[in-house]
């Protein structure tokens, strides 16, 4: 028998305080090296269905941390745009399998786990490097922009949230922070969702830069998860230039997508995020400018997953389905 999470199950059973200890030591594992993570494709899809542009990007993300009983993949679709179409921008599913017998254990919509993982990375990079009480500023007002908010609300102390994105989805995105207690205000321009800010979030899908570096305040915090290839760009290279170190989820494949392609940083100039979780590196003074980029990483939708999967069990929610 496979377990089958919907959407809404996953949400019954997520919460972010829990999963973000699950987040860290994934990290922390995969920066030991404690990890199996095969190379991340991601393929144009659609091509040749309407037109030669394809609609978006499919993706497919192994993983497996040592001395776990389970091991996961995730199949995922990014297409920019649906919204348009009154559809979420990122599709995903994950199968949770056994592995000491390879048996499939759960099958589990994908989105609500994604966007909780990647809001815990932005809580936890707030958690150990901003400089509190936080105002935040956030770029983009899909789920994510929202789950980041939330799990960097979960962690640290947030004084004041403003969201800005060229639609009027800032002002929804606003109002539903707002109904979960958080105190966000929607804002007319870039400038003024960063000028005032001491953290800075970026969620977006762009290709070019979605704040001007100038506007950065000594002391603030960046957390760049919108761009994963090397098309993808949210910051100016003048954000590198004026930050006093780098940080990212996976150096690796941080150094290959547009935000670093536009520097002269490369794998070596990045400093592991599991550094900054396991003391070994972070802020030394209250003026920094900091950056912390993420691509996401497998690693954490196998141990996310595990967690909602055991979670589930004890629960006794989801359903049982013969395979």
């Amino acid at each position: 028998m496979v377990l089958v999470l919907s959407d809404a199950n996953v949400g019954d059973l997520l919460d972010l305080g829990a999963l973000a200890p699950v987040v860290e030591r994934a990290l922390v594992e995969q920066g030991a090296g404690n990890v199996e993570r095969p190379e991340r494709p991601h393929y144009p899809v659609g091509e040749g269905l309407e037109s030669p542009d394809e609609f978006g990007t499919g993706l497919a993300m192994p993983a497996y941390v040592h001395g776990e009983p389970y091991f996961a993949t995730k199949l995922v679709g990014v297409h920019p745009d649906n919204p348009e179409r009154g559809l979420p921008t990122i599709h995903a599913q994950i199968v949770v399998a056994d592995a000491r017998t390879g048996e499939p254990k759960a099958f589990l919509n994908g989105e609500r786990v994604t966007n909780a993982r990647t809001g815990c990375i932005g809580g936890l990079a707030a958690r150990e490097l901003a400089v509190e009480p936080v105002r935040l500023g956030v770029l983009g007002a899909g789920a994510q922009a929202r789950w980041q908010t939330r799990a960097i609300d979960a962690l640290t102390d947030v004084e004041r949230v403003s969201v800005y994105s060229p639609s009027d989805s800032r002002e929804a995105c606003a109002s539903d922070l707002r109904e979960r207690g958080i105190d966000a205000t929607a804002v007319d321009s870039a400038s003024a969702a960063v000028a005032d800010a001491n953290v800075v979030v970026t969620a977006t899908t762009s290709d070019e830069p979605v704040f001007a570096a100038a506007d950065l305040q000594p002391g603030t915090l960046v957390v760049a998860v919108g761009a994963f290839n090397a098309e993808m760009q949210e910051l100016e290279p003048e954000t590198f230039d004026r930050a006093a170190r780098v940080f990212a989820d996976v150096p690796e494949e941080v150094a290959a997508i547009g935000d670093l392609t536009a520097t002269g940083l490369d794998e070596d100039d990045l400093i592991p995020l599991s550094d900054a979780l396991g003391g070994e590196a972070g802020r030394e003074t209250d003026d920094e400018i900091l950056v912390v980029e993420s691509v996401g990483s497998a690693v954490l939708d196998a141990a996310a997953a595990a967690h909602v999967y055991d979670a589930a069990v004890d629960a006794g929610a989801g359903t049982d389905v013969a395979f």
